[in-house]
């Protein structure tokens, strides 16, 4: 009888351990655009009568596509994320369409989301997992131009642009005070906007100071698609970002994929070349503190993961091999995105 209860209190503490896994991820969903017109949105070619005949029928294909690379990352890690950052969605109408798709109804996705000001009509949110994670505030953060960077924007320029909010969600990820940021940095135009992201890295990183004056030993993650990759400097210097976790401290941030680019890994190709502009970042607390840590997954070496599959990848021609995207030089491919997901696992 007492070995009975002995293998069954072992079996309960194992299931106990095994439940505290949680997966963190981000997506760019390229573009996920219902095929409504959104009063001040810049959605026209998402239309049926517009330049890419968006129909109900390929937007229907789009939130198909979009949820079984959801799933196929709930298979690999045998659970859906607990917490999965997404950007390119024009509102909330197309995040509850997508968590409504049958592969991931399972799931149970909450939405965190606002309409930002951005001038394609493009928002980041947050789907998050209410049995692990409670939802205690939540927040828009504007791209303002109140820092000592020095800005390639005229005083006029600055007033009239527009991009992306930055999400802020504070709440509590299997009993612990966790805050994540999702952002979408400003776009490389012209191959400019470097200020632009620094100062969206400035903006994360003081609102993430703040929140671990006011919360100390609170656990932050920041995701996005930062459209700079790990080794720029509004990763390395604004966002004061360590290689290692031999690096941290309490005013740095772990960046997994900082060794993962120098290595050849990549979301993302363009005329060639590899990019990691998903980027996910932890704090100390999630590296050293108390509770859930951020651990290895990728060949046992590295705390990132970048997902691909067979199914999201061009299987031949000029692009083979690189992420299957939706629509290629105007033509709809009926494929996936053209960034591969990215996540890491605390336990």
């Amino acid at each position: 009888m007492k070995r009975a209860i002995y293998f069954l209190l072992a079996a309960l503490l194992l299931t106990g351990c095994g439940a505290q896994k949680q997966v963190i991820g981000f997506y760019n969903l390229e573009n996920l655009f219902d095929t409504l017109h959104d009063e001040g949105k810049n959605d026209a070619q998402y239309l049926p009568d517009g330049q890419n005949e968006w129909t109900q029928e390929k937007y229907a294909a789009k939130l198909t596509n979009m949820a079984s690379v959801i799933r196929a990352m709930r298979d690999a890690n045998g659970q859906y994320h607990a917490l999965l950052g997404v950007a390119e969605v024009e509102n909330e109408h197309v995040l509850r369409d997508l968590v409504a798709q049958p592969s991931i109804a399972d799931a149970r996705y909450g939405i965190v989301h606002y309409e930002s000001p951005d001038s394609r009509g493009i928002d980041v949110a947050l789907l998050y997992r209410p049995d692990v994670f409670k939802v205690l505030e939540s927040k828009p953060i504007p791209f303002d131009f109140n820092s000592d960077i020095d800005f390639d924007y005229s005083p006029e320029e600055q007033a009239a642009f527009r991009t992306r909010d930055i999400l802020m969600v504070r709440g509590k990820l299997a009993g612990r005070m966790t805050a994540v940021f999702v952002a979408h940095l400003p776009s490389r135009l012209n191959g400019k906007g470097g200020d632009l992201r620094s100062r969206g890295a400035e903006i994360i990183y003081n609102e993430a100071m703040r929140l671990q004056r006011d919360y100390p030993g609170i656990k932050i993650a920041v995701m996005g698609d930062m459209n700079d990759d790990p080794t720029d400097e509004s990763m390395l210097t604004w966002m004061h970002s360590a290689e290692t976790v031999g690096e941290m401290a309490p005013d740095k941030f772990f960046s997994p994929f900082l060794s993962m680019i120098k290595n050849g890994y990549g979301t993302l190709e363009y005329r060639g070349a590899w990019n990691i502009f998903d980027i996910i970042l932890v704090n100390d607390a999630f590296v050293h503190g108390k509770g859930p840590k951020i651990q290895k997954i990728e060949k046992d070496t590295y705390y990132g993961k970048v997902f691909k599959a067979p199914f999201m990848e061009e299987q031949e021609g000029e692009f083979k091999g690189t992420p299957f995207r939706t629509f290629s030089r105007g033509v709809f491919k009926n494929g996936y995105s053209d960034h591969y997901p990215t996540f890491i696992i605390v336990q």
